[in-house]
C-alpha cells in the first residue's frame, strides 16, 4: 500500500472542501477580532487575581466577550469548570430543581451524564435521580430532532429540553446549528416555563453559526476543546439568557453571589489567546477529519460523516469493525503523538464509561480534544472517533502512520 500516494489523491479530491473551510474560518475570526476590539482587550485583561476575585476584569471580559461571540445575554466562563461534563452537570443542577423533569430530545446522552442523571450502571451518589429530578429521551429519528415526538413526551414537570449536538459514542450524524430552530420554537411557543439547552461540545467555530442563534436558551461545552484553540489549559463556559446563567453560576459558587465571585491566580492570556486562534486550530481539525473519512472510506471502512460532506462538529468516526483495528489505529495515532509517543493505549475501564474505552491523546492540555486523539469503546461495530488537530501538517502525518501500524500488526492487509 503506497500511503503517501493515497494521501495525495484524497487531497487533490478534498480541494473545494478545504476551501470552504477556510471561508468559514476567515469569517468567525472576524467576528471575534470585532469583538475583542469592542471589548478594548489589553495586557491588563490578563492579569491573574487571587481571594473573592470581586470586580475581576479579565475574567468580566472574558464573559462578556464569550456572551457576544454566541448572541447570548451573559456567559459564566471559569477555569474552574474542570471539564465539558463538569460544566453539563453544573447546568442540568443548576436548571432544576427536585420533583422536575429532564427531558432529551436526542435519544441518551454521552456516557459520561449517566452517572448525573442517575441511570444505568454509571448512577452514582448524588445524582439527579437521587435528588428528586427524573429524566426521559426521545430518540432521534433518520438523524433527526422528531418536534413533535418532543412536544407529546413534555409533561406538567417538565422544566428542561436538552439536546446534544455531537454524536458522543452513538452511530449518528451530528446536527447543525440550526437543526435546534423548530424545537426551540416549539418550546417557547408551547411551553414558555420550558428551557433547551444543548451540549455544545465539539460544535463550537465548525458552521458560521451557533445554537444560540436558533432560539436555544442555553449551550454548554469544553474550554479544552474548539474554544480554547489548543492553547487554554483548562475550564468549561456556560452561555445563555442572563436568568438561566445567574441560576447555573449561584450553582458554582453562593446564591446571591454567582458570577460576581471566583479568582484566577494563573494567566488569563491563554484563554483569550485560545479563544482568538479557535476559528483556525477548528479549520485544523476538520482538514484532518476529512482526510481520514476519505483515506478509511477507499479502504472500504464507512466513515461518518463521509468524506467531503459538510461537518457539525470536529468527530470523524469510522467503522473498524474489528477490536483489534480500533486498537492498532489508537496506537498509531498515539506514537505519532508530540507527548507520551512511547506509550501504547490498551482498553481500560475508564470512569465515567460502560464498556471497556481505547484511548489515544498525545496532547500538550492533559485531556484536550481538540488536539490530535482518537478513543473508542470496546463493542461492536467497534467504532473509532477521532478529533481534533493543531495544525493539519501533523494530522496528515499522525494518520499516514497509524495506517502503517494497522498494516504491521496485521489488522490491515497491505494491498487494501
Amino acid at each position: 500500500m503506497d500511503i503517501q500516494e493515497r494521501i495525495r489523491r484524497a487531497e487533490e479530491k478534498l480541494e473545494p472542501v478545504f476551501r470552504e473551510i477556510d471561508r468559514i474560518e476567515e469569517i468567525r475570526t472576524r467576528r471575534i477580532l470585532d469583538i475583542f476590539r469592542d471589548n478594548g482587550v489589553s495586557y491588563r485583561h490578563f492579569a491573574p487575581t487571587t481571594g473573592y476575585g470581586y470586580d475581576d476584569i479579565g475574567r468580566d471580559t472574558l464573559e462578556k466577550i464569550y456572551a457576544d461571540v454566541f448572541h447570548t445575554e451573559a456567559a459564566l466562563m471559569r477555569p474552574q469548570i474542570a471539564s465539558g461534563t463538569a460544566a453539563l452537570s453544573l447546568t442540568l443542577f443548576g436548571l432544576t430543581r427536585p420533583g422536575e423533569r429532564i427531558l432529551s430530545a436526542t435519544g441518551l446522552p454521552y456516557d459520561t451524564l449517566h452517572g448525573i442523571l442517575g441511570i444505568g450502571p454509571s448512577a452514582a451518589p448524588g445524582s439527579l435521580k437521587e435528588m428528586g429530578v427524573s429524566f426521559d429521551c426521545v430518540e432521534l429519528k433518520d438523524g433527526k430532532i422528531q418536534t413533535e415526538a418532543v412536544e407529546k413526551a413534555i409533561r406538567p414537570e417538565t422544566t428542561l429540553v436538552i439536546a446534544q449536538r455531537s454524536r458522543g459514542y452513538a452511530d449518528r450524524p451530528s446536527l447543525m446549528p440550526e437543526a435546534f430552530e423548530s424545537l426551540a420554537e416549539m418550546i417557547h411557543k408551547r411551553h414558555p416555563g420550558v428551557r433547551l439547552m444543548v451540549d455544545n461540545c465539539y460544535g463550537e467555530f465548525v458552521r458560521e453559526s451557533e445554537p444560540t442563534d436558533f432560539g436555544a436558551d442555553v449551550c454548554v461545552g469544553s474550554i479544552i476543546k474548539n474554544p480554547g484553540g489548543g492553547i487554554a489549559p483548562t475550564g468549561g463556559y456556560v452561555v445563555g439568557s442572563r436568568e438561566a446563567v445567574d441560576r447555573v453560576a449561584w450553582r458554582l459558587t453562593a446564591p446571591g453571589l454567582g458570577r460576581e465571585l471566583g479568582s484566577y491566580a494563573g494567566d488569563y492570556r491563554l484563554f483569550y489567546q485560545g479563544l482568538f486562534m479557535a476559528p483556525h486550530t477548528v479549520a485544523q481539525a476538520l482538514k484532518t477529519a476529512q482526510l481520514a473519512a476519505a483515506l478509511f472510506e477507499e479502504l472500504g471502512m464507512k466513515a461518518s460523516p463521509a468524506a467531503g460532506t459538510e461537518r457539525a462538529d470536529i468527530i470523524q468516526s469510522i467503522r473498524m469493525e474489528t477490536g483489534e483495528r480500533l486498537v492498532a489505529f489508537c496506537q498509531g495515532l498515539q506514537t505519532a503523538s508530540p507527548v507520551d509517543s512511547m506509550a501504547l493505549p490498551e482498553p481500560w475501564d475508564m470512569p465515567g464509561y460502560d464498556d471497556p474505552v481505547v484511548m489515544a491523546a498525545g496532547t500538550f492540555v492533559a485531556g484536550a480534544s481538540i488536539e490530535l486523539s482518537a478513543d473508542g469503546p470496546m463493542r461492536e461495530p467497534y467504532i473509532a472517533f477521532m478529533q481534533g488537530g493543531l495544525t493539519y501538517a501533523h494530522g496528515k502525518i499522525a494518520l499516514a502512520e497509524a495506517l502503517d501500524r494497522m498494516i504491521r500488526v496485521g489488522a490491515l492487509k497491505p494491498e487494501s
